[in-house]
């Protein structure tokens, strides 16, 4: 019930935002279009590639301060902090709004890449799987993937302001979501701590005799896997090779696509040829999750088939393909990972937050991946300050997932992986939600064109 008046709160609030466009793009007196020269030159001034050099100052040292925070916090709750990210690029260390968005996927893949190998040494909390779901991996990267393909697209189509509305509307709703769904598993986590306790109590206190330090071995003494052994269980070469497929063929459309002219014949073919290849590796696992659902379901068998706990049928599966779009329209709008969308989706379909966070950096080395190499082929960034920053969230990613492992396994809540998810969208709607509201004070300001504009004409 919760997940479907997100979604009614998400389709009318967007639905709105997109029309009133209509409405505050009329063209007025004061108004200038987009083809005049005073808006061509305050475009391409704010366009214009600002590249400070890497040095010790105090901009740098809170930059790094920020991104070792951001970084830490946004990789565990599988949300990446690229909202974060740019805000700090822009308005401390001082890069165009382009290159912070390239730096941010840089920060983005080196987090995700250092939680990922820390994730693979790590076991399921639960069960002898592997902690990352391939399954639902192979289920959202290719869509997440495609989604990014069109966030940029709408990128240059959509004003400025419609693209923070759209943000603060949807990391607002997502957050209180999400911290609605730590709530509840605090609540949970506490109803079950009780319960041990008074079992244990009871133990105790049995036959009027008082244990103390009384342990029992088991029966059959359990074997203790060692890190390479835990890395095998972990990885899945099969699903793994297929991940990597889809990235490549992404990748090769892509550098094509950015060497043809824009809006030209091959442009639209290779543009459209995403969607194919998305749609066959969705389609694929789409139709094993389903098959395998009503199998299990004629034999009785109630036991989830992957990590999610929701039944995998023809409407759910469609549910997640949207979501998959969306979130990764939101990165290609905002230059993220998609997180945003991908980490609380995995907890609202029933993944616990050890596997949904594990699932979602995994998902998101490979979107973030995609872009930075994009974005070095086309000079986007500099290679000091990036290398340096990424430096700075491999370690993040790494310490941040052993200190928040260490604190679930002392404190026995894994709904902190969730406070900090929701912490970490709520932190990105205010920075984004700032900016972009300065931002759109000045284009109103300057008399700048405020309505959609032309895909061609704006590239």
């Amino acid at each position: 019930m919760a997940t479907k008046r997100l979604v009614l709160y998400l389709l009318g609030s967007f639905s709105v935002a997109v029309l009133s466009v209509v409405f505050i793009a009329e063209p007025n007196s004061n108004a200038l279009p987009y083809n005049s020269n005073l808006s061509n030159s305050l475009r391409v001034s704010t366009a214009e590639r600002v590249w400070p050099k890497l040095a010790f100052s105090w901009r740098a040292v809170l930059a790094t301060v920020i991104g070792f925070l951001g970084s830490a916090c946004g990789t565990v709750g599988g949300v990446g902090g690229g909202g974060i990210f740019v805000p700090m690029l822009t308005l401390i260390v001082g890069f165009d709004t382009k290159s912070a968005a390239a730096i941010s996927k840089c920060m983005i893949m080196g987090a995700s890449a250092s939680s990922v190998w820390y994730n693979l040494r790590v076991p399921h909390p639960t069960k002898e799987v592997p902690i990352i779901d391939y399954d639902l991996a192979l289920l959202f990267q290719p869509m997440l993937m495609l989604g990014i393909t069109i966030g940029v697209a709408l990128s240059v189509v959509f004003p400025y302001w419609l693209i923070t509305v759209l943000i603060i509307i949807l990391f607002l709703g997502t957050s209180s979501r999400s911290f609605c769904k730590g709530i509840e598993m605090w609540k949970e986590e506490s109803i079950l701590k009780k319960q041990v306790a008074r079992q244990e109590e009871t133990l105790v206190k049995s036959h009027d005799e008082l244990l103390i330090n009384t342990e029992y071995e088991p029966l059959i003494p359990q074997e203790k896997k060692t890190a390479m052994q835990i890395m095998r269980l972990n990885l899945r070469w099969k699903n793994l090779l297929m991940l990597i497929l889809v990235w490549v063929l992404f990748l090769l459309l892509q550098i094509i696509k950015n060497d043809v002219a824009v809006c030209s014949t091959w442009y639209w073919v290779l543009f459209c040829l995403q969607l194919p290849i998305a749609l066959a590796v969705f389609g694929y696992e789409a139709i094993k999750l389903y098959k395998e659902h009503i199998k299990r379901i004629s034999v009785g068998n109630t036991e989830s088939i992957c990590e999610a706990s929701i039944d995998w049928t023809a409407m759910h599966i469609a549910f997640c393909a949207l979501c998959g779009i969306l979130g990764g329209t939101v990165g290609g709008l905002l230059g993220s990972g998609g997180g945003f969308i991908l980490g609380p989706l995995l907890l609202e379909i029933g993944v616990i937050p050890q596997v949904a966070s594990a699932t979602a950096t995994f998902v998101m080395m490979f979107s973030s991946s995609l872009s930075v190499v994009e974005f070095y082929l086309l000079n986007r960034f500099p290679i000091p300050y990036a290398l340096y920053l990424m430096t700075v969230s491999v370690f993040a990613g790494f310490w941040g997932q052993f200190l928040v492992r260490k604190m679930i396994t002392v404190l026995g809540r894994a709904s902190l992986i969730v406070f900090i998810l929701s912490g970490v969208i709520f932190a990105s709607a205010i920075t984004m939600g700032v900016i972009g509201i300065e931002r759109s004070l000045i284009m109103i300001q300057n008399h700048e064109f405020m309505g959609f504009l032309g895909i061609c004409s704006s590239q």
